[in-house]
């Protein structure tokens, strides 16, 4: 498995390009905007692109899935459907924060214990609401990597001020669902840069070890 990080949008999203190196089949998770910018990545990569994941309905992450999907003729799996509601207001979103964002129907809603495929790459579906209600990790067990979307950051956690976010929520996805995959699983971010969880137990003021 590889990982390649492509900031998008005005807000830097760690857009994720993901692919299994024996088929070079691949993945972009939460393609927020910058196309160009995406396809030329994948390209530089030598990647075939499979899918779309989606973490969550934000419009940094999702605003141009549905543009990229119809575009390449790709499936649209994530986020959770709790998410419904955010993606049906990609657009008035987009023309509040001055984006380009559209809604789209997932091709597959995914639930907790979902797993998803990227070539012969199998990543387990982790439900983790609190930043938003319907939001999803992608876990690769074999090798100890996830990408986490606004869950958790180096340092920090996921904003809960917006609409059904959840500070406690938030707290209890990241230290119930997430620690107990280990501390030596690295993860990239919505936003920043990459770490581990190890090192978010040790130090982060928020879900540290030593702040609960």
């Amino acid at each position: 498995m590889r990982a390649a990080i492509i900031p998008v949008t005005p807000l830097q999203q760690n857009c994720s390009l993901l692919w299994c190196t024996r088929t070079m089949k691949g993945a972009v998770v939460d393609p927020g905007g910058d196309l160009d910018k995406i396809k030329q990545a994948v390209a530089r990569a030598g990647v075939t692109l499979e899918k779309l994941l989606v973490t969550h309905g934000h419009l940094d992450h999702c605003g141009q899935a549905g543009i990229l999907a119809q575009d390449l003729g790709l499936p649209i799996e994530g986020p959770q459907e709790e998410d419904r509601f955010w993606i049906a207001q990609l657009d008035e979103d987009g023309q509040r924060w001055g984006m380009e964002a559209h809604t789209f129907e997932p091709t597959r809603w995914l639930e907790d214990g979902d797993t998803v495929t990227v070539g012969e790459l199998e990543l387990d579906v982790i439900h983790c609401p609190g930043h938003t209600p319907g939001h999803v990790v992608f876990y690769h067990a074999p090798s100890k990597f996830a990408v986490v979307g606004d869950v958790l950051f180096k340092g920090s956690i996921g904003r809960t001020d917006f609409p059904r976010g959840n500070h406690q929520q938030l707290i209890d996805s990241i230290t119930g669902k997430l620690w107990p995959l280990g501390n030596d699983v690295t993860f990239i971010p919505g936003h920043g840069p990459v770490s581990n969880f190890g090192n978010e137990r040790r130090s982060n003021p928020f879900v540290g070890d030593a702040a609960l």
